[in-house]
Parts: C-alpha cells; structure tokens; sequence
C-alpha cells in the first residue's frame, strides 16, 4: 500500500479577539456548532475534553447526495499542547467505513492582527491510498473555517 504525504498550510483572518477566537476552539459545545454539525452528514457522536492528554472523537455517517451515502467516518484525536489563546497543537487518526484514511498532526495558532485574529492551521498527515486525499482535506478545512467565520458573525 501506498502513502500519500501532505502539507497544507491555511491562514484565516476574522474580526474577533484571539481569545474569541480560541474560544470557538477550546469550548466543546461552541465547536461543535460550527466544526461538526452539517447538511452533509449526521453526527453520531462528537466528543472533546479540551486539556493536554485529552480526546477529541466524532462519528458521522453521510447522507445521501454526498460521496460515500450511509459510509461513517470516525475521527480519534490528542490534544498534544494548548496555549490558552495562542496555540492547539493535536495529533489524529481517521477512518472511511472502519479503513484508516489518514493519521495528521495539526497546529492552529491564533495570532493577534490589527483587525482581530489571523489562525494560522498547518496540516502535516500521512494519507492512505483510501483516503479522501489532501485536496478533499484542504477544501473540507477551508470548508470548516468558512463555518467558524459565519459562527464568529454571532458571537
């Protein structure tokens, strides 16, 4: 089998403070308004205990109209440092219909700018030659910061 290795790096500006910010990250309630809930899929679980050692799991299973209609995807993380309203460093394995996809290590910084916050998330994984690939990942992570934005817009 086959690796794929991928870096993607995404940088994000929004209005709001970076404790705002990191907020939106560290509070498992708020982050799952905007990280986990879509049209796209039903959330069977979602799960984070936000502190060094904890977890962060989620179970989806797709709906109809996407790619893998019925297929869950699971996702098992660590968080591996947390600077409160500076950095979230975590490392993660996901799994398409039990198969592992990807294993990734992934830094978000929250960075003070003059108009609020610039996020900085560097994506380092190890893709499977099953897996969603690193296009699919970057446009579902940009995906996911335009949900934080609209979120942030109500906070």
């Amino acid at each position: 089998m086959s690796l794929i290795h991928h870096t993607f790096v995404i940088e994000r500006s929004y209005p709001k403070s970076p404790a705002t910010v990191f907020d939106a990250f560290a509070d498992p309630a708020k982050k799952r308004l905007w990280y986990a809930e879509s049209r796209n899929h039903t959330v069977e679980e979602y799960s984070s205990d936000f502190r060094v050692d904890g977890e962060e799991r989620f179970q989806y299973r797709f709906r109809e109209g996407t790619p893998f209609p019925g297929v869950a995807i699971t996702s098992a993380g660590v968080y591996e440092e947390i600077i409160p309203g500076g950095r979230i460093i975590m490392a993660s394995r996901m799994a398409l219909g039990g198969n592992l996809i990807s294993v990734t290590l992934v830094t978000f910084e929250f960075l003070p700018s003059d108009t609020g916050t610039t996020l900085v998330c560097t994506h380092q994984a190890a893709f499977s030659e099953q897996s969603d690939g690193p296009e699919r990942r970057e446009a579902g992570w940009q995906t996911l910061f335009d949900n934080l934005s609209n979120y942030l817009e109500h906070v």
